[in-house]
């Protein structure tokens, strides 16, 4: 269908962006976090996912492919739909979501409207393996970027967590060092790492 909508950003509204191409008005259904980047007036792209139904046509629009990719995984989730997958993206940002399902952080994903423990649980479950070679820690809220290798093993995811959480690199990697990787998950390094930070 659409891959996405370039144009002027005409209306902002709830949880909706209305982008003018060539005269005509696409209704897009989106994130706060994408809405909160889009101002009425500018020139945008926003990268869409149509949902066709027997009486409906909807555009979901995202500021980024990632958040786009995001969204569509957690639509593939049972039980999870647009409306829920648009709800938990209101709330944490695509690296922040990457990180919560990583590290099992289930009150981080129950924070959005109408997703309960049980959701939380299933999304983690379900996603935790797909995102496991794909994640990249961008600068986001940690300041510089922080590339993880589509091939890295648990340390490696576990650093660029507590990066994520304002930690350099190098103090993540000390923080690690010693752990047992190999029969430590990914939330349980990260915790290791982040006692092994207090105790410093």
């Amino acid at each position: 269908m659409f891959y996405y909508l370039n144009g002027k950003i005409t209306i902002l509204d709830n949880n909706l962006a209305v982008v003018d191409c060539a005269g005509v008005g696409y209704a897009c259904h989106c994130s706060t976090y994408t809405q909160s980047q889009l101002r009425v007036g500018e020139e945008r792209r926003l990268y869409t996912h149509v949902n066709v139904k027997e009486d409906a046509f909807d555009i979901y629009g995202f500021s980024g492919r990632e958040e786009l990719r995001l969204f569509e995984q957690l639509t593939a989730v049972t039980g999870v739909g647009p409306a829920s997958a648009l709800a938990i993206l209101s709330v944490l940002s695509p690296d922040q979501l990457s990180l919560a399902i990583m590290t099992g952080d289930e009150k981080s994903i129950t924070r959005a409207k109408g997703i309960g423990a049980k959701s939380a649980k299933r999304i983690i479950l379900e996603l935790k393996d797909k995102l496991g070679g794909e994640l990249d820690f961008s600068a986001g809220n940690a300041g510089a970027a922080v590339p993880v290798a589509r091939d890295s093993g648990k340390v490696a995811l576990a650093t660029a967590a507590l990066a994520e959480l304002g930690y350099s690199q190098s103090e993540a990697a000390a923080a690690l060092k010693g752990a047992d990787a190999e029969s430590m998950s990914v939330e349980e390094l990260v915790r290791y790492g982040l006692r092994a930070m207090v105790m410093k």
